[in-house]
């Protein structure tokens, strides 16, 4: 199977970083020896996502357990991971899969908090696979030979969306995926340059407002309860600080919680970080935010991600998830 250039950008960024680590011994960071909570920076996407983490800082959960938290915004887990790696962010913020295919490849991380998931209800999940209101296409299984889009290739969007194929019936080897950025989507869609779109919140919002019709909801067919991302640390932090990494974990699953439980919040907190308009962040389906995260699930996406070619050697749950 061809490499996407994504995905190829992805590992050779994981390689320089595992030797970089290697060769010099540890993950960048030098201890603070003054006195005064720890410098924490995390990396983290501007999306929906995330917002926990951002309500969590302002409830001041994080400075409670004597953590200063710095959250630079990166374009995806592509850049995260190696940072991580790096020691240039203590912690980070990618989806599953990424997750999944560094561990199958050896790269030193360890999810330490659960990061969003499904809201496991088709119809009403905050992503969405979606198709023009005339098109011909009225369910996954209508795919076979057509064109999706997807943020990124060979990754989460991938393994979902033929999830919703094989669960309709259709053939998921026979789609075809175009990679467009997100703000990309609906005006492709509307042209007629691909013929269907995968996108979360806030785009599905754009997608709906374009008339676009909703055919599937691919992270609930993937499983219920889909633990679509997570926050990780590199082993070298682990081994060296394990205190620091327990009170973030702490502060982590107290945010998420918390965000679970004040969606009004979470709209709230939106607006600090992203440019979605009041009027849309009423709108939008939020993920849920569960505390724990899902091995259940986690086992499903990886055994998909198998069965499509995208793994070739299992991932070692045991190692990778709390």
């Amino acid at each position: 199977m061809r490499r996407s250039p994504s995905l190829a950008a992805f590992l050779a960024a994981l390689t320089t970083a595992v030797l970089a680590v290697a060769a010099c011994g540890g993950s960048g960071d030098e201890p603070d020896e003054a006195a005064g909570p720890d410098k924490v920076n995390v990396g983290v996407i501007a999306i929906v996502d995330v917002a926990p983490i951002y309500l969590g800082k302002a409830k001041g959960f994080f400075s409670e357990r004597d953590i200063d938290l710095t959250l630079t915004t990166a374009q995806g887990g592509s850049a995260i991971v190696p940072a991580v790696l790096s020691g240039e962010f203590q912690f980070g913020f990618s989806n599953t899969i990424s997750l999944l295919l560094a561990q199958s490849r050896d790269v030193p991380i360890k999810a330490i908090s659960n990061g969003n998931n499904s809201t496991g209800v088709d119809g009403k999940d905050f992503a969405g696979l979606f198709v023009r209101a005339d098109s011909p296409i009225r369910t996954p299984k209508d795919l076979a030979g057509r064109t999706v889009s997807a943020n990124t290739l060979k990754n989460i969007t991938e393994t979902s969306v033929r999830a919703s194929v094989r669960k309709a019936g259709g053939d998921p080897t026979k789609v075809k995926f175009t990679e467009l950025a997100f703000p990309e989507q609906v005006p492709a869609l509307q042209s007629g340059r691909v013929d269907a779109i995968f996108v979360v919140e806030p785009f599905q919002q754009a997608a709906l407002a374009a008339g676009a019709r909703k055919i599937a909801s691919s992270y609930v067919d993937v499983a219920p309860d889909l633990t679509v991302a997570m926050y990780f640390t590199s082993q070298a932090l682990l081994g060296r600080d394990p205190d620091l990494v327990n009170r973030f974990t702490e502060a982590m699953k107290e945010s998420l919680a918390y965000a679970d439980a004040h969606p009004d919040e979470v709209r709230d907190a939106l607006a600090t970080y992203t440019k979605i308009p009041p009027e849309t962040r009423s709108a939008l389906i939020l993920p849920r935010w569960p505390a724990d995260v899902n091995r259940a699930s986690v086992e499903t996406l990886a055994g998909l991600a198998q069965t499509d070619g995208l793994l070739t050697t299992p991932p070692d749950l045991d190692a990778l998830l709390p």
